[in-house]
């Protein structure tokens, strides 16, 4: 399949390098240089946007935010400047579900699919190609990319129509980070009161709080592992998407809101490039005690 990758950063590029490794012909491009790795296991350099969409068929977009995702796809050297009838346009981006419908109906009147697929999963999953993929759109359009998919994720839904995927991605964020702040609560309760908070999280590993963000994300509040991950800015634009979303639908997200303004206080710390997983010294500095030293 010839197929376009645009957004080489910290997830995009092991999932590009995917897609090279099974054997797809891929265009790239991104905001600073192509990374020299994926050159040299076979990817094409593209001068801009447009120039992979006209090399490609199949055009995947991975940018941090709904305003990245216009400038790639309708700015100066845009990838509509590169369409032609008949291709498909697969944003894996994590945006507006409102916006992705808005930009769904300027594809598809240009004769091309358009595909919304979020991801879920971080820098480990995509470096191990075990993402969760979340897609809207139409089914013809998704079993055409499928196989793309299944280089880069383990489980892949297709959920609904257009705006589907983003709204599933949202979804997920909201329980990741829930969990991430009773995981920080959890374990700054147990070293407060004199537990090893490893020997903590290793006991309710084997209980029914189980879940992968105690194991990786508590993890990382014991070793004092930060660094990103996925970090706290994109989580933030996330739960503002939810916050935003809950209003259009007059919903209340009540735990939603205090979670976000963690985040808030955890990007007037200095933490906005934290992982997310570095909400617990939000909570740390509250409590004047941590989880662990380092």
């Amino acid at each position: 399949m010839k197929a376009g990758f645009i957004g080489l950063g910290i997830m995009g590029a092991p999932m590009a390098a995917h897609l090279i490794k099974g054997g797809h012909e891929l265009f790239l491009n991104t905001r600073r240089k192509v990374p020299g790795d994926l050159v040299a296991a076979g990817g094409v350099a593209c001068a801009s946007a447009a120039e992979v969409a006209r090399k490609a068929d199949v055009i995947i977009t991975m940018v941090p935010d709904t305003p990245d995702v216009e400038a790639v796809l309708f700015g100066k050297g845009g990838v509509v400047e590169g369409l032609s009838k008949g291709k498909i346009v697969v944003d894996m981006s994590s945006i507006s579900p409102i916006a992705t419908k808005t930009v769904a109906q300027k594809i598809n009147a240009l004769g091309c699919e358009y595909l919304d697929a979020p991801v879920s999963g971080g820098e480990v999953g995509a470096k191990a190609a075990s993402l969760t993929i979340m897609v809207g759109g139409s089914e013809a359009a998704f079993n055409r990319v499928k196989p793309l998919f299944e280089l880069m994720g383990k489980n892949i839904t297709l959920v609904g129509e257009v705006g589907a995927g983003q709204t599933t991605k949202v979804a997920n964020q909201i329980i990741v980070a829930l969990t991430i702040e009773a995981v920080g609560e959890a374990l700054l309760f147990a070293a407060k009161a004199g537990a090893d908070p490893s020997k903590v999280r290793e006991a309710l590993m084997g209980g029914f709080a189980s879940s992968r963000i105690l194991e990786v994300h508590g993890e990382r509040m014991i070793k004092r592992t930060f660094d990103p991950g996925f970090r706290i800015e994109l989580h933030q634009k996330d739960l503002s998407l939810a916050l935003s979303g809950a209003r259009a639908l007059n919903l209340s997200l009540p735990n939603t809101a205090t979670t976000q303004e963690l985040f808030n206080a955890a990007a007037a710390l200095g933490g906005k490039g934290w992982d997310h997983s570095g909400l617990v010294r939000v909570l740390e500095h509250l409590a004047g005690h941590a989880v662990a030293k380092g």
